[in-house]
């Protein structure tokens, strides 16, 4: 006899869970937003990075402490396997640098409706703008769903993938962990994560929108400095951009006091090198003003901040400036300081960090082992990786997962 398996959220874990159960079982799909996969089009800037090419051991260790759990579960379904799924469904991919895989179009909105299509090939029943506020569990065993009208609806099996608490005008409010913490399960503490960071210099707004190529960027948290090279961004508030969101999953949870970030803004240069770049530079514009000869070092919209901070006189001519004025431009370009206070919020979060605990659930099936027939996919799991695509595959294998043994689970 055929199942009938209740899915709570479209996104990219719903809606995988949807393809996959949809092989042998009834599927039916509810989602409180008017339209599915809201995330899946904003996510790589509209691009929609849904995968990483690397090695699985890679994608493993993108997720830190918790990664092994995901071992399972991306051997199941893999990056290789979500490109060729993709390519079945109309999407031809590229590679990009980092290993990161877009479609080949720049468009999210193909990847989406590609989906979209495929569900409906499957004959599962989507009821959008439709909110689930409970679940019906029976001694110990999930039997169905209650919507926020108050109807019933019950099936064989009940697939949560209601995302995490990032971007919550897109549906993402936290809406599964409320009723997963209701059965028993424990949720970890929740962050915002993959975030732009809030910092208390002011001057920060003068640079809005300002980027810094090849910096390495570390922060000490305790014992442990956690250090990335790459690009980053100023904005209105404090700083975004690549490493910036790497950076800010591994110190959200430290947060609770300012942490002080150090750039260093030449890090292929030791200090014996720059030090003689600097004494080249300044015999070069030994006639110009101090302010007038960083140009070949840095990016003009940045240079006032950086002649201010080093507290020399900037209508100082260069051919004027001491061993101890360059030795100050030298310890800023190697070490400037900003003091990160917070973040921009779950608002403005690519991922939640925290979850329900990876204890309460098999790896090997996406199962509850606290509630029979409840399967937790994606976000709701206390996963969260790195930039480049970890955090789409995390999804869409987790939900391949769950969606394969809800419908062939005895």
């Amino acid at each position: 006899m055929e199942k009938k398996i209740l899915i709570v959220g479209g996104g990219a874990a719903g809606i995988m869970a949807a393809i996959k159960a949809a092989e042998k079982s009834k599927v039916y799909l509810f989602e409180k937003m008017p339209r599915l996969g809201l995330k899946i089009l904003i996510s790589g800037k509209g691009r929609c990075n849904v995968t990483n090419a690397g090695p699985i051991d890679q994608l493993i260790k993108a997720f830190g402490r918790n990664g092994r759990f995901l071992h399972h579960a991306f051997y199941a379904f893999s990056n290789e396997d979500l490109v060729k799924f993709l390519g079945e469904i109309g999407v031809r991919t590229k590679t990009e640098r980092g290993s990161r895989v877009f479609p080949a179009s720049n468009h999210s909105k193909d990847v989406l409706d590609a989906l979209k299509m495929e569900l409906e090939r499957r004959n599962v029943t989507i009821a959008e703008k439709t909110s689930v506020k409970d679940l019906i569990i029976v001694n110990r065993e999930a039997k169905g769903i209650v919507l926020k009208s108050n109807e019933e609806i019950f099936g064989d099996a009940v697939i949560l993938a209601t995302g995490g608490k990032s971007f919550p005008g897109l549906g993402t409010t936290g809406d599964g962990f409320d009723m997963l913490a209701k059965t028993g399960h424990t949720i970890q503490p929740l962050y915002p994560s993959l975030v732009p960071l809030v910092v208390e210099e002011k001057w920060v707004r003068d640079l809005e929108g300002l980027s810094l190529k090849n910096v390495r960027v570390s922060v000490s948290v305790g014992k442990k400095k956690v250090s990335h090279f790459g690009d980053m961004v100023f904005t209105k508030q404090g700083i975004s951009g690549p490493i910036i969101l790497s950076i800010s999953s591994e110190i959200v949870s430290s947060l609770t006091k300012p942490l002080s970030f150090e750039i260093d803004l030449k890090p292929a240069l030791d200090e014996e090198i720059l030090d003689k770049r600097l004494l080249k530079d300044f015999a070069k514009y030994s006639n110009k003003e101090y302010k007038n000869s960083l140009g070949d070092l840095l990016p003009r919209s940045f240079i006032p901040i950086f002649v201010s901070l080093t507290g020399i006189v900037p209508n100082k001519k260069c051919n004027e400036l001491t061993k101890e004025d360059r030795k100050k431009v030298l310890r800023l370009l190697k070490h400037f300081s900003l003091t990160v206070t917070g973040t921009e919020g779950f608002a403005h979060a690519v991922v939640t960090k925290g979850g329900v605990l990876l204890k309460e659930v098999d790896p090997k099936t996406m199962q509850s082992k606290l509630i029979k027939n409840l399967y937790i996919t994606g976000e709701l799991l206390d996963l969260d990786g790195v930039t480049g695509g970890y955090n789409l595959q995390a999804a869409f294998s987790t939900g391949f997962v769950a969606g394969f043994f809800a419908s062939n689970d005895p």
